[in-house]
């Protein structure tokens, strides 16, 4: 796809069509190129623990699994309104815990690519319990993307701009009833008043669009599976390309 200005206020977010999350998400399979290192022998986690169990909250705004101090940092730029991102999702989450994650030798970063009001109220509402629990709330959001569009699609644009126009403290919930997230994220730990409070956080609203501007510029990232190894961008975003560019780095 053609490279695209991704430079957007919560307003522009909020008031963008579903289509632009769509437009967004690109499909390419070219395995990465240029990362290429020894193999890393495999680092034990601390007793009693796993590196796939050990998650934590970046200083960039995503959320890790794994060795904080693994050799090869895999970072995903994601939006859970993206199709090629649940797809790289549902083919990718088993491997890469076991047999990459739990090894030590590669920890994985998710960081929320916001690009319309849909994805972010969902960014908001998985960021809504414990750290621990973002990766499994991420993985369901995914497994339930396109039911969640239909629903939020029935709703109508006229709803979707209504609940824009509301004051901060309430929009994020009005959204998220047009496609049903307090019920869904209900059934999966997160009670209808966790749910009012995190989407009435504005703060947390803001600093998701504005931590895609930033890291839109600062990587180049123009749609939607995006990854990083070590601080590189490669070239695929299927998870046989993913795959293949870690192996090259050495995890294995």
């Amino acid at each position: 796809m053609n490279t695209r200005s991704w430079r957007f206020s919560v307003l522009t977010v909020i008031v963008a069509p579903l289509s632009l999350g769509l437009a967004g998400c690109e499909d390419s399979a070219n395995p990465g190129a240029g990362l290429s290192g020894d193999p890393i022998e495999n680092i034990a986690p601390p007793e009693n623990q796993s590196w796939s169990g050990t998650i934590a909250k970046t200083e960039a705004g995503g959320y890790r699994m794994g060795n904080p101090d693994a050799p090869i940092k895999l970072v995903e730029y994601g939006s859970l309104t993206c199709p090629h991102c649940a797809e790289f999702t549902e083919a990718s989450s088993k491997e890469l815990r076991t047999t990459f994650i739990d090894s030590g030798r590669v920890s994985f970063e998710f960081r929320n690519f916001v690009l319309n009001s849909l994805d972010l109220t969902m960014a908001m509402m998985t960021r809504c319990g414990t750290p621990e629990s973002f990766f499994a709330l991420k993985e369901q959001t995914f497994a339930n993307q396109q039911p969640i569009i239909e629903r939020w699609t029935q709703a109508g644009e006229a709803q979707a701009q209504e609940a824009s126009a509301q004051p901060p403290e309430t929009r994020y919930l009005a959204l998220a009833r047009l496609a049903g997230l307090p019920e869904f994220y209900a059934a999966r730990g997160i009670s209808t008043d966790q749910a009012s409070t995190c989407l009435a956080d504005s703060a947390a609203a803001e600093e998701l669009v504005e931590n895609t501007n930033k890291q839109s510029d600062e990587f180049q990232i123009t749609g939607t599976p995006a990854f990083l190894i070590n601080g590189s961008k490669t070239e695929g975003n299927t998870w046989a390309a993913v795959k293949t560019a870690l192996e090259q780095a050495g995890a294995r």
